[in-house]
């Protein structure tokens, strides 16, 4: 049997492998990913259980990082109900993808920084499921753990270290949004 530590490595080296480029094809990515997830799901659910009982509230754990093209791979815990202010990730590429438990996710996007944010939708992922964002569109979402009583881990890759980014709120007029600076926090690293 799978050792989870075993699993997250795969999923780092996954990640790893196919980010060699500059702008890595993200869906053959997430589906490499997600195909890890579904075949070790309940080695996730098992390993990580200490991660999800932690109750320190939102935390980013380094699972992995590579300099050149620029790649760092995190698991984050999402306490129940928790959500996020709107957010950019600072022109970096992404997929987020769960490992335990359904996130909602709302996406603007604008043509450019003078334009207003747009709604792109809404995504619902579980165990396996991802979604991503390309660098060169601007971007911005917010993300919910859909359950009230169980924390949701995910797994994010990014096209580069996410320390600085912005959060956004919707001024009363609607169309206009104030962003906020931001310095990204990691918890530790995870070993595997």
């Amino acid at each position: 049997m799978r050792s989870y530590r075993h699993s997250l490595k795969a999923l780092r080296d996954v990640a790893l492998a196919h980010t060699l480029e500059k702008n890595p094809d993200l869906a053959s990515l997430s589906r490499e990913l997600g195909s890890i997830v579904h075949r070790d799901a309940q080695v996730f659910a098992d390993g990580l259980a200490s991660l999800r009982r932690r109750s320190r509230g939102f935390e980013r754990w380094l699972l992995g990082r590579r300099g050149r093209p620029g790649v760092s791979v995190l698991v984050m815990a999402w306490p129940p109900g928790y959500s996020t202010p709107s957010h950019d990730h600072a022109g970096l590429w992404g997929i987020e993808l769960s490992l335990y438990g359904a996130l909602e996710v709302e996406s603007w996007s604008r043509a450019s920084t003078a334009e207003a944010w747009q709604l792109r939708g809404r995504d619902w992922i579980g165990p396996g499921d991802a979604t991503w964002f390309d660098a060169d569109v601007p971007y911005m979402h917010r993300c919910r753990n859909l359950s009230k009583q169980e924390t949701a881990l995910t797994l994010h890759v990014y096209g580069g270290d996410l320390d600085d980014y912005a959060t956004y709120e919707q001024a009363r007029s609607g169309s206009l949004w104030h962003s906020q600076p931001q310095r990204a926090r990691i918890a530790g690293p995870l070993r595997v």
